[in-house]
């Protein structure tokens, strides 16, 4: 299945240098309809006005957290389908584990480059 360039994306963080920044990489990679929220609960209403092809979500945020969005995402009947990417600074085995077991569809720790992004992006679409 390739890779839909022209799906909406969603870019999750508190930080809004580390939103450019993932933002740039995406448009590198040839993504366009780039979204931004700066925490879960703004991103949660963003996903249920907007259907997006892919969620690219910080795991640190106040006042929802991107794992606890994760966990929303997935029980959430019209959300539960959209590929997921976590990203954070911390490459604890707990968090990984505990993203996997909540249904993470990929990890990206930081910092990561346009191919790692691309690589991340292309295992989570069977590329």
């Amino acid at each position: 299945m390739a890779i839909d360039l022209q799906m909406p994306v969603l870019v999750v963080d508190d930080y809004k240098t580390m939103i450019r920044i993932i933002r740039n990489l995406l448009k590198q990679l040839g993504f366009n309809d780039i979204d931004d929220a700066a925490d879960g609960t703004e991103a949660l209403e963003k996903m249920r006005a907007k259907s997006y092809g892919l969620v690219i979500s910080d795991w640190n945020m106040e006042p929802m957290t991107g794992y606890e969005l994760l966990k929303e995402v997935r029980s959430d009947e019209a959300l539960m389908r959209t590929p997921f990417i976590m990203v954070t600074a911390e490459s604890k085995t707990e968090n990984v584990i505990a993203a996997k077991k909540a249904g993470v569809n990929n990890y990206i720790v930081k910092p990561f480059n346009a191919a790692t992004l691309s690589a991340k992006i292309n295992a989570v679409f069977g590329e």
